[in-house]
Formats: C-alpha cells, sequence, structure tokens
C-alpha cells in the first residue's frame, strides 16, 4: 500500500507542479524543460515531445517506474504466496498423520485410536492455517486489484505525460529560440553548415589518429631497435665464448699432453 500511495502521490504531485513556469526545485520539470529546449533550437516544430518526457521519465523517474512494475506483479505474488502457504501447511499435517500411523504396530489399533484424535487436532489445525494463509493471499490481492483501479500509478503517469506535452508545446515553445529553417535556403545553408561541422570533426579525429598511430609507429621502431642492438650483443657474447671454448680446449690438450709425459716418466723411473 506505502508503494502504490507513494507513486501515485508522486505523479500527481508532478502533475500539479506543471505550469507555464519551471519549478527550479523541482529537478524532473528542470531536466525535461532543458532537453526539450536543446531539441527545440534545432529541430523547431519537428521536435519530438513525447520521445522527450519517455527518456526523462525513465532516467529521472526511476524509482517511481519500478514501484509501477512492482505493482503490476503484487497480485499474483500475493496468490502464489497463498497458495505456498496452503501446500506447506497441508504437506506439513499430512507428514505429521503419516508419522503418526507408521510408528505403530498393528498389535496396538486401541491406543492408535487413543492417539488419534490428538493428532488429528494438531494436523487439522495446520490445515486450517493453510487455508488462513490462501484466504489472506486472495483477499490482500483483491484489496489491491481495487485500490489499483481507483488510484492507478500507470494512470496517474499517462495523465502527467499528456499534460507535461501540451505544456512544452504550447507553454515553453513558444517562448524558446529556434535555429530550424523556415525556406528551402536556409535549410540548404543549415545542411551545408552540418557538412563542415562534421568534416572538422572528422579532420580533427583524423589528426588524433595520425598523431597516435605516430608515436605507436616511433614506439615499435625503439622497440625493434632494441632487439637488434640485442641481437648484435648476443652475437659478440657468442663469438667471444667460442674462442673462449677453443683456448679452453687448447689447454685442455696441453694439460693431457703433460699428464701423459709425467706418467711415462715416471713408469722409466720405476722400470730402472
Amino acid at each position: 500500500l506505502f508503494i502504490l500511495f507513494g507513486a501515485y502521490i508522486r505523479y500527481k504531485h508532478l502533475t500539479f507542479q506543471i505550469s507555464g513556469t519551471v519549478n527550479q526545485e523541482n529537478r524532473f520539470l528542470r531536466y525535461t524543460v532543458n532537453q526539450f529546449a536543446e531539441s527545440y533550437k534545432r529541430y523547431g516544430k519537428e521536435t519530438n515531445t513525447p520521445a522527450i518526457i519517455e527518456e526523462a521519465v525513465g532516467s529521472r523517474l526511476g524509482g517511481a517506474l519500478l514501484c509501477e512494475r512492482f505493482l503490476g506483479n503484487a497480485v499474483s505474488l500475493f496468490v502464489t504466496l497463498g497458495l505456498f502457504g496452503t501446500f506447506l501447511g497441508l504437506s506439513l499435517s499430512v507428514g505429521s498423520l503419516s508419522r503418526l500411523i507408521a510408528d505403530s504396530s498393528a498389535d496396538e489399533w486401541l491406543s492408535i485410536l487413543n492417539s488419534v484424535g490428538s493428532g488429528l487436532m494438531s494436523a487439522l489445525s495446520g490445515m486450517g492455517v493453510a487455508f488462513y494463509t490462501s484466504l489472506v493471499g486472495v483477499g490482500c490481492s483483491i484489496i489491491l486489484t481495487i485500490l489499483r483501479a481507483i488510484f492507478s500509478p500507470a494512470a496517474a503517469r499517462e495523465l502527467m505525460e499528456s499534460r507535461m506535452e501540451l505544456w512544452l508545446d504550447q507553454s515553453v515553445a513558444p517562448t524558446l529560440p529556434t535555429l530550424a529553417a523556415e525556406n528551402d535556403v536556409d535549410a540548404l545553408n543549415q545542411v551545408i553548415d552540418s557538412i563542415n561541422d562534421a568534416s572538422e570533426t572528422m579532420q580533427r579525429s583524423l589528426a588524433e589518429t595520425t598523431a597516435n598511430l605516430r608515436s605507436c609507429l616511433v614506439g615499435f621502431s625503439k622497440t625493434v631497435q632494441g632487439f637488434n642492438d640485442g641481437v648484435h650483443d648476443f652475437s659478440e657474447f657468442h663469438y667471444a665464448l667460442q674462442g673462449t671454448v677453443e683456448r679452453l680446449d687448447v689447454s685442455i690438450r696441453d694439460f693431457s699432453s703433460a699428464v701423459r709425459g709425467i706418467t711415462t716418466r715416471i713408469e722409466r723411473s720405476d722400470r730402472s
């Protein structure tokens, strides 16, 4: 109910505020008038006023639209919750009766009959609660349906939009300057101005793109130069390493020859 009356009062308040002058404290009306003024300056009487109003409602009254969508599904939600409570209560009641019978043997039917009374009372009380929830859900849906028929946020919004459209077209538009063409010469001049503006915009975009491409190419050239320097350093390192390996091989061969000579002299001395 709070959501219903809140959205309805919001739309009604905006409807009452629509007048010949804009309330500067109302951001929605001020935003709508500014958007309408900008569009009217360019297109004149060809301005699409309903589209501007719909865009303003969607961007500035999103909370009210959300409440309106929730109220559209609230009736079915209440009925669904009532049915959910009904089936939940019936399931619990049937489950308690099933456990009562399953826990007793066939020889204990007299005691079963004595305990069935209390079990049935608890089960029937659960069924009563289940049907009460269904009645509450259906009752709430009926009340909400009646209130929505009397205090309809959607109807209030449509009335607000229609009055705002009339106010913008009949009261605000005559006070606004327009650049719309009054004859073919003015229309041709506007087309030429639009083409010039578009060409200037394209020229600026092309210049920015060229500058960005030039900076990218400079960076790529620096990267390639660094890679070439790295390859050159690696080649010098490989050449130096190859010379070191060759000298090490010669040293190893000299060392092997010296070891063999020492071994030969030791063997000769042992024989003598």
